[in-house]
């Protein structure tokens, strides 16, 4: 029987922390705090609501960031 896999860890990091910045300096950011995958999303944007490990999403208003949640 094949091993049940392990979803890797996500960084230590509140979304929180993101909302009001810049759309690009908190892509780079999240990068440096080490998730795996940053989406950045207009505002009313039809996305699956599949839970990816690693994944950090921004909504972005005017070039910022309006929202940020985890998945």
């Amino acid at each position: 029987m094949a091993p049940i896999p392990t979803p890797s860890a996500e960084p230590d990091d509140s979304p929180d922390t993101y909302v009001g910045l810049a759309a690009e300096r908190a892509e780079r950011l999240a990068r440096e705090r080490g998730w795996a995958t940053v989406r950045a999303l207009p505002p009313g944007a039809i996305i699956t609501m599949e839970y990816r490990v690693g994944r950090l999403n921004f909504e972005v208003k005017g070039g910022r960031v309006a929202r940020a949640w985890k998945g």
